[in-house]
């Protein structure tokens, strides 16, 4: 026996069988139509579309295929809304007919187990080409010819004849190229023997059926030649060329090219097939394997640079070796094509390379890539042995004192690199991979990120054209955001548009704004986004896949390590373990220690898969229902730390996941700041019934948010977004609770009347729900908005029901902050001692309860009170300290409005050089936040003070501009500006 499986060695599926044979074994077919046998009957397959499945499974070499995987295998893009159960029922009646225990259900998917050796076709071919692969290096070519033709003789037609969808058609493409590989090989061992007359007749046939394939040509020509047919062999050629310019616009390969010089000399090695060689090497050969370089290649010179430096350094050197890493399509290929290229001069002994494969599911096996660089090295197929480390070894020999430039392209990982590098002076190694290989000794690793905008735009517009681009830049430029500027995403669409004269640029970037489609549009023949993608995400282990899928649904331009433990609901070391493997397959991002990010199209992929695999769906709601409650339960940590006593801290939902905890305020208040987009996304993205409550806690929880200035305009966008949710969803509480925040909001960007609107429409809301929270805080913020109105006696009412209210719910800092506005209702009505009263009464019980925060706005109404009643050191002292406070909490608005006051405080005690510095300070400080009436006070202030120390024309300036804002705004205070313009422009 010579080690071929029994079953196939003989027959085909279908034909008799050996009585040696189980009778009842399963046989499948998959190398022509889709068929399956129990011993010499044919079991009944279905529908074309049973028939789809049974292969999608049999492919799958009995790994597990998930219900999502199979949809997409049967109807690709536009499965029927019954699809999961038309799955199912064929997968029912498939296992009716195989026998038990073959067709198994798991993890939400299915596979096929327990065949028999040799039961699959395919799986037959496989064993054998390997054995045949093994028997040629070993130099035994007839043993070797032998069994390539008993795996050839399996395939019955076209493989998965009649098999409808897009995977069986791609699988389809693989096997028939496969099938052709082997041909190849087997009819290169045919002239290897002799047999070339024999040949001819085949190769006409096959040339004519795939008149591109040039290593068909190739093998003709020789056989011709060897035939004594030296006109055809030399006419082969030039019909090859004409077709090659005529179909593709490119010359023939080199090898092709070189054969015909050596016909048209008469080479006299061409004349017989090779003897075995009788040393272990040829003569030295010269390889000259790159690929063509891209003729658009753009931007990346600060990489051609550096790879070009390390590259220049291989002479005097053992081993120059460069690492690329980066996601699918950054460009990795691109960019290590050009730079060897350019570095060929340095590398006269020639420059090999190698396509790895190491991002599908079949890499590159060390010693079949050996072998291929021996061969063309010039070692003769019976010189090379058969072991890794003894072909590893001999091709580092045939290196030495040679400078040659390997190109590694698309490793799997360092493992599979190793034995493939030159390891000698004056010879240098390229590699790209997908992973980042620290673990490759020496090597100067390189992060490839995608381009810049300007690179982007400028690679856009080569394959666009100018003319097209550059009347429409602004879309071009939106095109290349929707691609997230990676280079590959850039090239389909710009050839997309290239191929379509009647599309303006901004038809393209209409299609691609379209998030739910936009991967699907990122594709033109056979490239595409997604399918780049897709090998990467087909390596990961099961939880690495799981993390892809899930990180991917939170919104948000990055997530914490501890968030996305939460969305894991795993434990932190282990979550960052994950995380750290999914930055090393480059399908994630490390954005700073402990921040992870997604590309913006990866993301959009990992929800894909999330929603075609993540089965069943519950899990993505219970994933982004613990980042919820991982938010919210932190958040009201933080606002506890600042407002110990609030009461909202007791009457928020509650959350099952727990939160962080923190030493100290500056610690909690630093994580609020640093996750404040985050966490305003994540409330955003849970505007679901189910969920809305906790989101619009979530959102009251993070308050602090609205003054800080950096995050106020996306606060009052998420308010707005989460009141229309809860009006949408009928919910009282929920909608009350948002407008309290919104109006908030709106009052501190100077929009009262619309801050009026939504706190009385939250008090009426809260009223109807019984919810004694936004009861509280709507009164509170009615009062406050009557005072910046001038309409003191409503503040007055509002502020005395809120202090009753707050008694009421034994909410003491809601109290006090009631007492220290109700203050400032006092001083505009006249009554100094009792605003100074109410203010030294809030801020008390502010420094009772420790409140540090709060206890500065209490402060700072103290600080107004004293001012009108004249204590103006007092006034100072208790405003400076407010100011401290509010800068060490990042309160922007609170800053600036104190600085205001100080400037006030000034021009009272006649400092009016301090007043105009302090004025200055705060405009600085209220920059973007705070509203126009502000911005209008303090400019009132300022002409004042500038008045004051003579500087007549830049007060004139800063009043003008005040009234301006007052009149815009309709409000009393623009008749008190005319009054301090009126003697100057009479003057």
């Amino acid at each position: 026996m010579d080690g071929v499986p029994r079953v196939p060695e003989q027959r085909r599926p279908g034909s008799s069988t050996n009585a040696a044979e189980p009778p009842a074994a399963l046989r499948f077919s998959v190398l022509g139509p889709v068929r399956a046998w129990r011993g010499e009957e044919q079991l009944p397959t279905g529908s074309p579309q049973q028939r789809a499945l049974l292969a999608a499974l049999l492919l799958r070499e009995g790994r597990t295929a998930t219900a999502g995987e199979l949809i997409d295998a049967l109807w690709g893009e536009e499965p029927p809304s019954q699809a999961l159960a038309a799955v199912r029922t064929y997968a029912s009646r498939l296992r009716k007919v195989l026998d038990p225990g073959v067709l198994v259900s798991e993890s939400g998917g299915y596979a096929v187990r327990g065949l028999a050796e040799g039961a699959l076709d395919l799986a037959v071919a496989q064993e054998l080409a390997a054995e045949a692969e093994k028997a040629r290096n070993a130099g035994d070519l007839c043993h070797a010819r032998k069994v390539l033709g008993r795996a050839l003789a399996l395939w019955d037609g076209e493989a998965l004849a009649g098999v409808p969808g897009s995977y069986a058609e791609a699988q389809r493409v693989r096997l028939e190229e496969w099938r052709l590989q082997l041909l190849e090989s087997r009819l290169d061992m045919d002239l290897e023997q002799g047999c070339h007359a024999e040949a001819v007749s085949e190769l006409t046939a096959l040339t004519a059926a795939h008149p591109l394939r040039e290593r068909l040509r190739e093998l003709l020509m020789l056989a011709l030649y060897r035939s004594g047919r030296q006109a055809e062999a030399l006419a082969v050629y030039a019909d090859t060329r004409r077709l090659l310019a005529d179909e593709l616009g490119v010359d023939p390969r080199p090898g092709l090219s070189e054969l015909q010089q050596r016909i048209l000399q008469a080479d006299p090695a061409l004349a017989e097939p090779s003897a075995p060689a009788p040393e272990p090497t040829a003569a030295p050969v010269r390889p000259a394997q790159l690929p063509a370089t891209v003729p658009d290649f753009t931007g990346r010179s600060a990489f051609v640079s550096e790879l070009s430096e390390v590259l220049a350094s291989a002479e005097g050197r053992v081993m120059a070796v460069s690492a690329l890493a980066g996601i699918g399509g950054v460009g990795k290929t691109t960019l290590a094509v050009h730079v060897a290229h350019q570095a060929r001069a340095a590398f006269p002994d020639g420059q090999l390379y190698v396509d790895l494969q190491g991002a599908g599911p079949r890499a590159a096996e060390p010693e079949t890539v050996l072998g291929s660089f021996l061969r063309a090295l010039g070692t003769a197929d019976s010189a090379i042995p058969d072991s890794l480390e003894e072909r590893s070894a001999l091709y580092r020999s045939i290196l030495d004192g040679r400078r040659v430039l390997v190109l590694l392209d698309n490793a799997k990982d360092a493992a599979q690199v190793r034995p493939l590098l030159p390891g000698t002076e004056g010879c240098a190694a390229l590699v790209t991979s997908r992973v980042r290989m620290v673990d490759l000794a020496g090597a100067h690793l390189v992060d490839l990120d995608v381009m810049s905008p300007e690179e982007a735009l400028s690679l856009f517009t080569k394959i666009v054209g100018e003319e097209r681009v550059g009347s429409e830049r602004e879309a071009a430029l939106d095109v290349v955001a929707a691609c997230g500027f990676l280079p590959l995403a850039i090239r389909i669409a710009a050839s997309r548009l290239a191929a379509r004269r009647t599309w303006t640029v901004s038809v393209l970037a209409a299609k691609l704004a379209d998030e739910r489609r936009r991967l699907d549009e990122l594709q033109a023949g056979d490239l595409a986004v997604k399918a780049t993608f897709e090998l990467g995400y087909g390596a990961l282990e099961p939880a690495q896949a799981r993390a892809f899928r899930l990180l991917g649904l939170a919104d948000g331009p990055d997530i914490s390590l501890a968030a996305a433990a939460a969305v894991l609901d795993l434990p932190v070391d282990e979550t960052e373990d994950l995380l750290e493997s999914l930055v090393d397959t480059s399908l994630l991002e490390s954005a700073a220690p402990g921040r992870y990010r997604y590309h913006d199209l990866v993301r959009l992929y990992a929800r894909a898969c999330a929603e075609r695999d993540e089965w069943p769906p519950s899990e993505r709601d219970a994933a982004m229902s613990r980042l919820l409650d991982f938010y919210l339960a932190t958040a009201a940590g933080v606002y506890a730390i600042e407002r110990p006593g609030d009461r909202l801290v007791d009457h928020r939902e509650a959350t099952e996941y727990p939160g962080l905890t923190f030493e100290d305020r500056h610690q909690a208040r630093d994580w609020l700041y640093a996750e404040a987009i985050c966490l305003l996304a994540c409330v955003r993205q849970c505007a679901a019934p189910h969920h809305l409550r906790r989101a619009v806690d979530l959102l009251w929880t993070a308050i602090d948010l609205t003054e800080s200035g950096a995050n106020s305009k996306e606060y009052e966008a998420t308010g707005t977004a989460m009141r229309a949710a809860a009006s949408a969803a009928g919910d009282q509480q929920a909608e009350a609770r948002a407008l309290v925040t919104l109006a908030n909001g709106h009052h501190i960007s100077g929009r009262f009347e619309l801050a009026d609107q939504e706190a009385a429409d939250a008090l009426r809301l809260a009223e109807m729900a019984d919810d004694p929270l936004p009861t509280c805080w709507a009164s509170n913020m009615l009062g406050v908005i009557a005072l910046y109105q001038s309409r003191h006696e409503d503040g007055e009412t509002h502020l005395s029901r809120a202090i009753e209210s707050f008694r009421s719910c034994g909410d003491r800092p809601g109290e006090a902050s009631a007492l220290c506005n109700l203050s400032r209702i006092h001083l505009a009505m006249g009554q100094t001692a009792s605003a100074v009263t109410l203010a030294e009464q809030g801020t008390g019980m502010y420094d009772d309860m420790g409140i540090t925060l709060k206890g500065a706005n209490g402060r700072y109404a103290l600080g107004l009170a004293l001012t009108q009643s004249g204590q103006l050191s007092q006034a100072a002292d208790r405003l400076e300290e407010a100011l401290e406070v509010f800068r060490d909490s990042r309160q922007r608005l609170w800053e600036g409005m104190t600085l205001f006051r100080l400037a006030e405080v000034d021009l009272a005690a006649r400092r009016p050089a301090q007043a105009a510095a302090n004025a200055e300070l705060a405009l600085t400080v209220l920059r973007g936040i705070g509203g126009e009436w502000r911005r209008g006070n303090v400019l009132t202030v300022l002409g004042r003070a500038l008045s004051d120390i003579g500087q007549t024309g830049r007060a004139q300036v800063c009043w003008r501009e005040a009234l301006d804002i007052f009149d815009a705004l309709g409000v009393p205070e623009a008749e008190q500006v005319r009054a301090l313009l009126h003697p100057l422009a009479l003057a």
